[in-house]
């Protein structure tokens, strides 16, 4: 299921600069934590679906090069953000 417009609001508040933040590597990791987390009870229905496990290894990978990138420019933030979504590498 996609994120709701409050949810993602609710994302880009938490780890945006401002409200309208959206391109901070911050805030394109969380959105995309939030879309991986929200499609694992769906590929425990559906074990079978390997188009949107496809899709879901996108995801994933963009992240990790998204994480890649921040740990390389700025350490400090790239630590607050995995301590906080709970993701360890």
């Amino acid at each position: 299921m996609a994120l709701t417009k409050e949810k993602k609001a609710e994302i880009i508040k938490k780890f945006g600069k401002t409200t309208q933040d959206t391109g901070t590597p911050e805030v394109q990791i969380a959105l995309l934590t939030a879309r991986i987390n929200d499609l694992a009870p769906h590929f425990e229905k559906f074990s079978k679906d390997h188009h949107s496990r496809v899709g879901l290894l996108r995801m994933v990978g963009k992240r990790r090069r998204l994480l890649d990138y921040l740990q390389e420019k700025a350490i400090d933030r790239y630590r607050k953000l995995i301590a906080d979504l709970n993701i360890r590498k």
